[in-house]
């Protein structure tokens, strides 16, 4: 689903990644069929782009906050090496419970964790170190989660932080639903922070990239 790029140029951008497997394509309609907002599904192009960013930095344990139905935790997964891990939370156990089904198949299960419970509760009872960190729950706690977990990278760690562009939502002055200002909100927040060096990229509907400076 094209968020801020152009359809048919999203689409043209989808033809040229890597396909993740007739696994993910079932996983992703079954994600369709089921829910309500499919959309919060991380699709081709940001499954891959979280999976080469777990290669990249030999990530070994990461964490999600919004498993969903999976999708971003299985392309995780399937991209750490000999004994990483995935930890990852949501509050609904349906489409956990689809996430969990679809990990089995692609044998990744043994790799994720599972937990299910409010995301700043779950933050608490963990212990960092984390390589990567990929916030993409409920948008009210986005400055929430990013304070709790900063302190939890490893060094050389980063966030990624999804639906940073909220649909452009965040360019329109009248828009004044509590998403819209979380999202805004929490944008703002990274930016005026001295403690750390972000991008946002326009990929689907906006990641944004944290990185603590180096010495913090």
């Amino acid at each position: 689903m094209s968020f801020i790029v152009e359809p048919r140029v999203e689409a043209y951008a989808e033809e040229h990644t890597t396909p993740d497997g007739e696994l993910f394509e079932r996983l992703a309609a079954e994600t369709r069929e089921k829910t309500t907002a499919p959309q919060m599904m991380v699709g081709r192009l940001e499954g891959r782009f979280l999976g080469v960013l777990v290669s990249s930095l030999r990530a070994r344990r990461v964490l999600e906050l919004g498993t969903f139905t999976g999708y971003s935790s299985i392309a995780m997964a399937l991209a750490l090496p000999p004994g990483g891990r995935v930890i990852t939370c949501d509050v609904n156990e349906e489409t956990t419970a689809i996430a969990q089904r679809y990990a089995e198949e692609a044998g990744v299960a043994d790799r994720i964790d599972y937990r299910l419970g409010p995301g700043l509760e779950t933050i608490a009872q963990l212990d960092g170190p984390f390589d990567l960190v990929f916030i993409d729950a409920d948008k009210p706690n986005y400055v929430n989660y990013y304070e709790a977990v900063l302190p939890r990278l490893a060094k050389g760690g980063f966030i990624a932080a999804d639906n940073t562009l909220w649909s452009g939502r965040v360019l329109d002055e009248g828009d004044d639903d509590e998403g819209t200002r979380a999202i805004k909100a929490f944008n703002e927040h990274v930016k005026s922070d001295p403690r750390v060096t972000s991008v946002m990229l326009t990929v689907r509907d906006g990641v944004t990239l944290i990185r603590p400076k180096e010495g913090d």
